[in-house]
């Protein structure tokens, strides 16, 4: 009897063990992305960690980048362009490392580039950074470049989606206790799972009024873009603002009313400001099938995100050479006085 207990014993403890290991190699349970909370930014991505989630590849830098390691400054022989967003621009769980936007967007720079007479001026590479944390905003995003900087970059991609035009204040608040914040590992994959499926999400005290904040939100968020414009400018770089839609805005009957109003004020606000801005809207609506291109209600698969860096890697060379063609014309004119 006490034999045939020591069996089930080690049975049950065998597969506890197969379990962990089967959650953890496969699902990557256990190992999930961290967060650190940041007074200025909210939050960012805990630096310097990796992980593999449903056999996606996610790699986080030392600066909080979706990415490999950098150096501050790029070599003379790189071409640096910056990445601003939120999931999207992140990619998430449900994208590896290689078919992220900026991944995307490097690769196929790095070979116009350096094939193009008129940009490369002994460029042999093109790094494209991705500084980006789930549901940042606009105010986390200018938060990040005055805390760490443009790191030598030649463009600054913001890239926002329309929900963007209506976040809250930075806040801290969720780091730590919102099951999709963590600020440490689980013991184990099995209480991660308990946690974030089984268990009811505990209330976070203060954070109900963050996200209920009043006042002209639209008016905050753009004067956190134009600000990044200004950065941007004063760090002698190009600005580019892009704008994806949500899955629902997609065809008939589009976006709703209230988003229609701040879509035609973030244009003006575009036009007035003199900035590049790229909307998603009528590109997604002229596609073959675009729902087709969305892993879910806002963010993108691999099909999206081959679209969206395309279009904004046609308007980055588009400014790239009409801003080498002002340069040559300003040192032909030097030299000519």
């Amino acid at each position: 009897m006490r034999f045939i207990l020591l069996i089930i014993v080690a049975a049950i403890i065998g597969l506890f063990v197969a379990t962990e290991i089967g959650l953890r190699l496969l699902f990557g349970f256990g190992n999930p992305l961290t967060y650190v909370g940041d007074e200025k930014i909210g939050y960012l991505l805990t630096p310097s960690q990796r992980t593999r989630r449903f056999g996606n590849r996610i790699e986080i830098n030392q600066y909080s980048m979706r990415g490999a390691n950098i150096q501050e400054t790029p070599l003379p022989s790189t071409m640096r362009l910056l990445l601003l967003g939120d999931s999207i621009a992140n990619g998430g769980w449900w994208t590896d490392q290689n078919n992220t936007i900026s991944n995307l967007m490097m690769l196929s720079l790095t070979s116009d580039v350096s094939h193009s007479s008129d940009l490369s001026q002994n460029i042999t590479q093109v790094e494209v950074l991705n500084a980006s944390a789930n549901s940042w905003g606009p105010r986390n995003e200018l938060a990040y470049l005055q805390r760490f900087g443009s790191f030598g970059s030649k463009a600054i991609v913001l890239l926002i989606n329309t929900d963007d035009l209506f976040s809250t204040t930075p806040t801290s608040l969720q780091v730590g206790r919102d099951r999709n914040y963590p600020d440490k590992k689980p013991p184990l994959a099995a209480s991660e799972i308990l946690n974030r499926y089984v268990k009811k999400q505990k209330p976070i005290p203060g954070l109900k009024e963050i996200q209920n904040e009043s006042g002209d939100r639209v008016g905050s968020n753009l004067k956190a873009i134009s600000k990044i414009q200004q950065f941007t400018h004063e760090n002698n770089a190009l600005f580019l603002l892009a704008m994806t839609p949500l899955k629902r805005e997609i065809g008939e009957p589009g976006p709703r009313d209230y988003e229609i109003k701040e879509r035609q004020r973030l244009q003006e606000f575009t036009q007035s400001q003199g900035i590049i801005y790229i909307d998603f809207l009528p590109v997604f609506n002229s596609s073959k099938d675009p729902e087709t291109l969305y892993h879910d209600h806002i963010h993108f698969n691999l099909q999206g995100n081959q679209l969206i860096s395309q279009v904004i890697e046609q308007k980055l060379l588009e400014l790239l050479r009409q801003d080498a063609k002002n340069n040559q014309s300003s040192r032909t004119s030097s030299l000519s006085h």
